[in-house]
């Protein structure tokens, strides 16, 4: 059976830090960055990389659309 890794790329410059997408994820995958962006917010970062699953729960939710969310297929 093939495993499905996916991967997380937020828009930083986008993102204002409402955490919805930390909330929404069921692997906890994501969390915010210690280090803001220039409008002065902490973004959202994936913490915990190789718990993602490719599920896109986050992109799903996120108010701003600025996730997108690839998933690779392994043999």
């Amino acid at each position: 059976m093939a495993k499905i890794k996916g991967t997380v790329v937020i828009d930083t410059e986008r993102c204002k830090g409402c955490e919805v997408c930390v909330a929404s994820c069921p692997c906890s995958v994501l969390g915010l960055a210690g280090e803001v962006n220039s409008k002065g917010y902490h973004f959202a970062t994936m913490v915990n990389p190789d718990d993602c699953t490719g599920c896109a729960s986050c992109a799903i939710i996120c108010p701003d659309t600025c996730i997108t969310v690839y998933r690779q297929k392994f043999d």
